[in-house]
């Protein structure tokens, strides 16, 4: 066995530093390198939970129509769905030797629907508020509004580490922005026995720039999220006022 040198139990006579005549994995066996300050049991840098592909589905809470005769906007829950794509991410550790904190942030596409239970669809005024105008096709059609974002997550993540350190539990929390880069409300009917699609762009009176609260947390393979928008959907005095909320899991972590 190759010599190990190590700075333990070693005994002082008259000036001479003289090593105990014991086996080193004697030495080593009860040696619990936590207790030494600067030593890092785990690696060397904090790595947070964002970049990978997520789904979720959409719900519109808070709901105020006033103006309006009719829930136009209320939409079919497991219909519609968020798709996060987050590309990027940064990790920044908040510890000068553990790496179990710190802030996580990054950029990612949120493609959004909301499904309509009711056969309408919405049509922008020329004042820019939000009328419901009724589909008349046959019983077959379907309605959506679909809006993507450009999104930039700003989180506290906490890790902690179990099964003697290869996994750790994650859990995350903190702010969010989104810049609207398009939206559509799309319909789906039957036409001459085919199917057919209409899409029509336009802002709808949709926030430009919306941001909220995000949570996550997580272990291994499993690992969800929830976010909830601290503006409404339209903007002021233009449509009701509704809360998006999203709840979802993690598909592909990357």
């Amino acid at each position: 066995m190759a010599a190990i040198s190590f700075p333990l139990n070693l005994k002082a006579q008259n000036d001479t530093i003289v090593p105990v005549e014991k086996d080193p994995e004697e030495l080593l066996k009860d040696l619990d390198l936590r207790k030494f300050p600067r030593f890092n049991i785990w690696n060397d840098r904090f790595t947070g939970h964002w970049s990978g592909f997520d789904v979720g589905i959409n719900l519109l809470v808070n709901p105020d129509y006033s103006g309006y005769d009719n829930n136009f906007m209320e939409n079919e829950i497991l219909r519609s769905n968020s798709a996060y794509i987050n590309l990027l991410m940064k990790s920044f550790g908040l510890q000068s030797n553990r790496n179990t904190i710190g802030l996580v942030t990054g950029l990612g596409l949120h493609l959004q629907s909301y499904r309509f239970e009711k056969s309408i669809t919405l049509e922008l005024l020329e004042n820019g508020i939000i009328e419901p105008r009724p589909l008349f096709f046959d019983h077959n059609q379907k309605s959506k509004l679909s809006i993507v974002s450009l999104i930039l997550p700003l989180l506290a993540e906490f890790q902690i580490p179990v099964n003697n350190y290869n996994n750790r539990i994650h859990i995350s929390g903190g702010l969010f922005s989104s810049v609207r880069l398009d939206s559509h409300t799309k319909i789906k009917y039957r036409a001459a026995g085919k199917k057919e699609k209409l899409k029509t762009p336009g802002h709808y009176s949709l926030r430009d720039i919306k941001y909220g609260l995000m949570f996550r947390t997580g272990y291994r393979w499993v690992n969800v999220f929830a976010t909830y928008e601290l503006v409404p959907l339209f903007k002021d005095e233009k449509g009701p006022e509704l809360t998006p909320v999203t709840f979802g899991v993690t598909l592909l972590s990357f």
